[in-house]
């Protein structure tokens, strides 16, 4: 694919053609995971990344310590499953000691984060993200092919104990899967505490099976919600790059988010950027194109050089993602080994 020439007056900064800022980074930390989730990757797995393909803890370091200095002020540590990672603890304490230091989150499914979580809390981490689709075990093991809801279960509770709040949980709904449960789902995390995310499931899957007509769109979400709960919107403003439209239920305090990252994209106030586990920088979750910072990184490059490679892909960023547009394709990398 050819990619349009950088002008050679833009602006400094991680900005795009549209004037969009970069200040949140999304950093894949590792490509493998632990479940098996049937809208996500075959039962049998995908071939991950061999390990020197993938940046070390001190070269993943430099590169988000680069965009911290040009204007980054979240880092959100991904995957596949980023606790899989053995340095995991180690990397988020070295972060937080960056200058500025940057809010640290992660999106985890929780299997392993009962043991981890005060540890991660004490290296740095401020809150987590849960991934869980369905409070019933069957299904939950019907969807990820593990039987392990009562880890994720274990991990929540452990990562409210140990002050990383807000727990949220981020849920994928799905046709005569489990859309007809949404409502527990939210009930049960009102009960705990935890602020619930629902996404619209997006094109990611490794299969490539995934066809918008078999998606649950956010107006079926927020009208099986209302069927149990008084959902108010909060005011717009309040929402500001974050992509979730959220809801006070049954007039608050507590709230849910939709994200209808599918029907209603929120790419003009896109403020995201990321990073994969072997080093490439991706403008958007959907680009079909990526800088590789890992081979200049071990060729001996600066600082300045890899900001100058960062700032270009980022100056590329298309105006939208282009899910709705005839011509769209779909990534050839699945979400494991993009980030979420």
């Amino acid at each position: 694919m050819t990619r349009p020439p950088l002008p050679l007056n833009r602006p400094p900064g991680l900005v795009d053609q549209f004037g969009r800022v970069a200040r949140d980074l999304r950093v894949s930390v590792t490509d493998r995971c632990n479940l098996r989730c049937t809208y996500c990757m075959p039962a049998e797995g995908l071939p991950w990344m061999p390990k020197a393909e993938m940046l070390t803890d001190e070269e993943m370091l430099r590169v988000i310590g680069v965009f911290v200095r040009d204007g980054v002020t979240q880092v959100r540590l991904t995957g596949g499953e980023p606790l899989l990672r053995r340095s995991i603890v180690q990397l988020v304490a070295g972060i937080a000691a960056l200058e500025p230091r940057p809010r640290i989150a992660m999106t985890t499914n929780g299997v392993g984060l009962a043991r981890v979580a005060q540890g991660l809390a004490d290296a740095g981490l401020d809150r987590v993200n849960v991934s869980l689709d369905t409070i019933d075990a069957e299904t939950f093991t019907q969807l990820t092919r593990r039987d392990r809801l009562s880890d994720v279960e274990a991990g929540l509770k452990a990562a409210a104990d140990a002050g990383l709040t807000p727990v949220k949980v981020n849920a994928v709904a799905m046709r005569g899967i489990n859309d007809e449960t949404v409502a527990d789902v939210l009930d049960w995390c009102l009960d705990r505490g935890y602020e619930l995310r629902f996404i619209e499931q997006m094109p990611l899957d490794a299969q490539h099976a995934w066809d918008r007509r078999d998606m649950i769109t956010a107006d079926e979400i927020r009208a099986r919600l209302s069927e149990r709960h008084t959902l108010t919107p909060l005011p717009a403003e309040a929402r500001g790059s974050a992509p979730a439209e959220r809801f006070l239920v049954d007039g608050g305090p507590a709230t849910v988010g939709i994200i209808a990252s599918v029907t209603a994209p929120f790419c003009a106030a896109c403020d995201r950027t990321r990073l994969t586990a072997d080093g490439q920088v991706r403008n958007c979750l959907f680009s079909r194109t990526e800088t590789d910072l890992r081979t200049p990184l071990r060729d001996g490059a600066t600082d300045d050089e890899l900001l100058d490679l960062i700032r270009g892909e980022m100056w590329r960023k298309r105006r939208g993602h282009g899910i709705g547009d005839p011509d769209f394709v779909q990534p050839d990398r699945p979400m494991s080994a993009i980030g979420g």
